[in-house]
């Protein structure tokens, strides 16, 4: 039975967005898009080595929404994240040498072989944090959006996580918090419709995400997250809000993730999602949808999508073999970054 299907913008969204940007931006998006999911789908192959030491939480299926907010994004700006952390992280220009040696353990792992795959960090380019907890990024992001508002900084906070996180006191209280001091932050809510194999419907039926956010006196919109065009649109008009002294917005998109909640593999066997409607899924494929209307303006050839192909998994692979040759922590890493005694 298919209980969750959006029917979205579909190819029409493109086709109605998409002559408002250059092929110069199209192509970057779909390139950035690409690049993750090949990135993953190499994670995916690999994790039965058991030589990435760390649990994974893929966002194949999602990587429109990350692509599409760090579109609207500088370095300066700061993005915090959740346990599926992959797709924000290398959005946001993280370093994948870094994040690949982060997750086989190695020492020059960008956050020192201490995080794995859900604690991916680069400051350089303002990935600022991350937190495995449901709803744990959402008070520090918090946090860092007055820190901001209180010395006058010029950029904008955004959080991601999951439509679970939303039934976290936390949350709650960060909503409403922010709105009561009008930080500059983004809350951008990907709506998957599942907390591991439970479904919104057994948690939370018939709420409207958006409109519990409007409650807490805030500027709050759902988008299709399975077009990277709309959520460009509304993160960009979220982001420049806060910039600009607005307030914070909440972003809901709603979006799908194709495999299981961790691991590798498509778990939808196991019986809490039907086989239909993770199929039916397939025709929205954010990668595939972009694509189509590339080809069909003339934006981007079959030959185009390939040579960015080998481009990546040349990339791809090289870094593979540089984490995997890359030195293990020593006795000597266990002192360092330790503030307290």
């Amino acid at each position: 039975m298919i209980r969750y299907m959006y029917a979205g913008e579909g190819l029409d969204g493109f086709v109605r967005r998409g002559s408002s940007y250059p092929r110069e931006f199209h192509s970057k998006l779909f390139r950035d898009m690409l690049r993750i999911r090949l990135i993953e789908e190499e994670i995916e192959r690999r994790y039965h080595e058991d030589q990435m030491k760390t649990p994974i939480h893929l966002v194949i299926g999602q990587e429109a929404t990350s692509v599409g907010c760090c579109a609207a994004l500088t370095n300066d700006d700061l993005l915090y994240s959740s346990h599926r952390t992959h797709g924000n992280y290398l959005a946001k220009g993280g370093n994948l040498q870094s994040m690949l040696c982060e997750m086989f353990c190695r020492a020059n792992g960008c956050v020192g072989s201490r995080g794995g795959s859900m604690h991916l960090i680069d400051k350089r380019v303002g990935m600022a944090g991350t937190s495995a907890i449901v709803a744990g990024a959402i008070p520090i992001a918090t946090g860092a959006a007055l820190a901001a508002k209180l010395k006058r900084a010029a950029h904008a906070t955004v959080v991601f996580f999951g439509e679970a996180a939303t039934e976290e006191g936390a949350c709650s209280e960060s909503l409403n918090f922010a709105a009561l001091k009008q930080l500059p932050l983004v809350f951008f809510c990907e709506n998957n419709f599942y907390s591991v194999q439970s479904p919104l419907w057994t948690r939370q039926p018939s709420r409207s995400l958006r409109k519990w956010a409007e409650g807490f006196g805030l500027p709050a919109v759902e988008v299709d997250g399975m077009n990277v065009l709309a959520v460009y649109e509304a993160s960009r008009d979220a982001v420049e809000r806060a910039r600009n002294g607005g307030g914070p917005t909440f972003i809901e998109a709603v979006c799908y993730r194709y495999r299981g909640h961790g691991g590798s593999g498509d778990d939808t066997r196991t019986g809490y999602r039907a086989q239909d409607e993770r199929d039916a899924w397939d025709s929205l494929d954010p990668l595939s949808l972009h694509f189509q209307y590339l080809r069909g303006a003339g934006l981007l050839s079959d030959v185009d999508r390939e040579e960015m192909r080998s481009e990546i998994m040349t990339e791809v692979l090289e870094a593979f073999d540089f984490a995997s040759a890359s030195p293990n922590p020593v006795e000597g890493d266990l002192y360092s970054h330790v503030y307290a005694e």
